[in-house]
């Protein structure tokens, strides 16, 4: 396609403006644009073609929400002009910050013959999940750039847009409380969910409970066990991706606050010798991630969450129960990420509550509003007395709700969304150190 820029059509008024002053006539009007047109011709001819140019891509192809991904685009000139262009390099709008798309996404490039050039385009994800590039738009100029040659190429590349993890800050304090009730520092004692780690020489002052008479006997000192907290236990993470995860607490959607204490949940529990599945499910399986050691669980996590999306369907909570069990045949613990409002739960969870506990150790963690605990406070106005009043009703349905679940033997964590991570980490160690697990 030929394109006349500004240019063109600016000498062509000014040279039209002379004329329709002094001698309005199609001979002067010839006299002008003959000679224009023939320099826009031969301009067209020396730019350099747009189909002949070669475009490859490479760079990054995940990046963490919030941080920049690089993708380098090659351009290849065969022809034997020189190319000078304007280069347009479409992405999705989420790709980047609001209002720096057009400076991100155009580029100015010149390439002589047979050479080839690198160009870089800044991506800076604003939504999880895949982002797909679009075309890339060249235009070629000629050297008096009063025409140009237009085309298009399509130039596929994907970059994943993964899950922020911003609660990975939490991560080395709840490691150093771990290592407290770990091996590491094993107890003399046998406690609650430990289980024999190994035996050393007494020293004066160890408990006499723990001496190992056998292994005293078959030694010339005496030897004594030391224990450890259990491990190799199952923890089976399930996200609600049903309508309720939709819902935007603060200024994120439920369903990221959730993934963020899943993530901080999964780092701490493979630290802890433990194996962590996820499952993702509303009225079928969405993610599923099974059987991974501890070094690549993380990864296989954060890679299956960054394209799940809140499906605005009520979540089958007889399918989600049923689905678990398959998925977690052995006693596991078994971590909801869900809602505590009343409906969902009370007319969808909880008939089907007892399969769940009956086999595994349940744990609900829900994501508060901060918005209804600063209605709460309102006071000073008419108005605001009522809405600390809706909110009031808001948190004692919610707590209702919390101890209907606590009867029938559920841990529940509720807590604001920048709370939540650590306040689940903290309930799985506390579980780990009863040996609920």
């Amino acid at each position: 396609m030929i394109a006349v820029t500004g240019r063109a059509a600016l000498l062509a008024a000014l040279g039209s403006l002379p004329v329709g002053i002094w001698d309005p006539s199609w001979t002067g009007l010839l006299a002008v644009n003959t000679p224009l047109a023939l320099a826009c011709a031969c301009d067209a001819a020396l730019a350099a073609p747009v189909r002949r140019l070669g475009l490859t891509r490479s760079g990054d192809t995940s990046v963490r929400l919030g941080d920049t991904a690089d993708i380098t685009l090659t351009v290849s000139n065969p022809s034997s002009r020189p190319l000078r262009a304007h280069l347009r390099d479409a992405w999705p709008p989420s790709s980047w910050q609001p209002g720096t798309e057009i400076t991100a996404s155009r580029h100015h490039i010149t390439i002589p013959p047979g050479e080839r050039r690198r160009i870089t385009t800044h991506l800076r994800p604003t939504r999880r999940g895949d982002h797909r590039a679009d075309r890339v738009t060249i235009r070629s100029y000629g050297p008096l750039r009063l025409v140009a040659r237009q085309g298009t190429h399509k130039v596929s590349w994907t970059v994943r847009s993964l899950p922020p993890f911003t609660s990975r800050k939490h991560l080395p304090a709840k490691l150093a409380r771990l290592r407290e009730l770990d091996g590491r520092t094993s107890a003399l004692t046998r406690g609650e969910g430990t289980e024999f780690d190994s035996l050393r020489e007494y020293v004066p002052g160890d408990d006499t409970r723990s001496i190992d008479w056998r292994a005293t006997a078959r030694h010339s000192a005496v030897a004594v066990r030391t224990w450890r907290p259990e491990r190799d236990r199952h923890i089976l993470l399930v996200l609600d991706t049903g309508r309720t995860a939709a819902a935007r607490v603060g200024d994120t959607p439920r369903l990221d606050a959730a993934m963020d204490a899943a993530l901080l949940l999964a780092a701490l529990a493979s630290r802890a010798g433990d194996r962590v599945d996820l499952l993702a499910y509303d009225r079928r399986v969405r993610a599923l991630v099974q059987g991974r050691t501890a070094r690549d669980v993380l990864p296989a996590l954060v890679d299956a969450m960054a394209s799940l999306e809140p499906e605005l369907i009520e979540t089958d909570a007889r399918g989600l129960t049923a689905t678990a069990l398959r998925t977690a045949r052995r006693r596991s613990l078994i971590v909801l990420l869900t809602t505590l409002d009343p409906a969902p739960v009370e007319e969808g969870l909880l008939p089907v509550l007892p399969q769940l506990t009956q086999r595994h150790s349940v744990l609900i963690a829900s994501v508060a509003d901060p918005h209804i605990a600063r209605m709460a406070t309102a006071r000073g106005t008419t108005a605001g007395v009522y809405e600390a009043a809706a909110a009031a009703q808001a948190q004692t349905e919610r707590h209702r709700t919390a101890e209907q679940l606590r009867r029938h033997g559920v841990t529940i964590v509720d807590a604001m969304p920048q709370d939540l991570p650590a306040a689940l980490a903290d309930a799985y160690l506390t579980l780990k150190a009863a040996g609920r697990l």
